[in-house]
């Protein structure tokens, strides 16, 4: 981590968003997840499979600077927030968001947590 990278993740670590979020949209929850350590950002939109990118941590972080408040949020957790204005809130994940296991995934617009 340094001034300039708030993250303890290098600045090339893949993450999952989606194209909202990679266009502009609002960043409403963040998870970083427990099994691997993987970070998602996802937008009040969703997160349908179609719309599902993987690009570098930084990509999202020089998109969506606010991101660098969640930096340290545990393996495990997850922060959401109504929108840009709202500070946000932290709790750790239920074991049933992390094992992609959810048969309606595809119906609640989160299939990409079985990808």
């Amino acid at each position: 981590m340094t001034e300039d990278w708030p993250f303890d993740d290098a600045k090339n670590v893949a993450c999952f968003t989606t194209r909202q979020v990679l266009g502009g949209a609002t960043i409403t929850f963040v998870s970083h997840d427990a099994d691997d350590g993987a970070w998602q950002f996802i937008s009040s939109d969703g997160a349908k499979m179609k719309d599902m990118r993987i690009v570098a941590l930084s990509e999202v972080y020089k998109q969506h600077p606010a991101i660098g408040k969640l930096a340290m949020l545990p393996p495990g957790w997850e922060a959401t927030r109504d929108s840009a204005e709202e500070e946000w809130e932290w709790s750790e994940a239920s074991p049933e968001d992390d094992n992609g296991s959810d048969e309606d995934d595809e119906e609640d617009g989160e299939a990409w947590k079985q990808a």
